[in-house]
C-alpha cells in the first residue's frame, strides 16, 4: 500500500467515525425532547453524547494526523467522560429530592433510607 491509498483509508474511516458520532449526539438530542422522565432523559444525556462525542475527536485525530492534535483531544475526552456521569448524577439526585420523578418505576431505591433519616427531627436527646 502506498501513502496515498493509507491516507485515503484513514480519511474514510475518519468519515465513518465522525457520521457515527453525529448520529449518536443526535440520537441524544431526541432523547431529551421525546423521553417523559428524568432518568431516561438522563440516559440519553449522556451515554451517547459521550461517545459520540469520542467518535467525532477520534474521527478530528485520524483527519488531521498531528501528536498535537491528539494531545489537544485527550484533555477533551476525559473531561467529558468526568463531567457527563457527575452532571447526571446531580440533576438525577436534585430531580429525586424535589419529586419530580415516578419513584415507582425505580428498581432499587437506594435513598429511601437516607431521607427518612434527614426529615426526622431532632428531640436533643441523647438516646445512649
Amino acid at each position: 500500500m502506498t501513502d496515498v491509498d493509507i491516507a485515503a483509508l484513514l480519511d474514510g474511516a475518519a468519515l465513518v467515525l465522525i457520521l457515527l458520532g453525529a448520529l449518536l449526539c443526535v440520537t441524544a438530542a431526541i432523547g431529551l425532547v421525546r423521553f417523559r422522565d428524568v432518568p431516561s432523559r438522563l440516559h440519553a444525556a449522556t451515554k451517547p453524547q459521550v461517545l459520540g462525542v469520542i467518535l467525532i475527536c477520534g474521527a478530528i485525530a485520524l483527519s488531521l494526523r498531528s501528536w498535537a492534535v491528539v494531545a489537544f483531544l485527550v484533555p477533551i475526552v476525559l473531561i467529558q467522560l468526568a463531567a457527563s456521569p457527575l452532571a447526571a448524577q446531580m440533576v438525577g439526585r436534585q430531580a429525586y429530592r424535589n419529586r419530580t420523578m415516578n419513584r415507582d418505576d425505580l428498581a432499587v431505591d437506594e435513598l429511601a433510607d437516607a431521607e427518612i433519616e434527614t426529615s426526622r427531627p431532632e428531640t436533643g436527646a441523647d438516646p445512649g
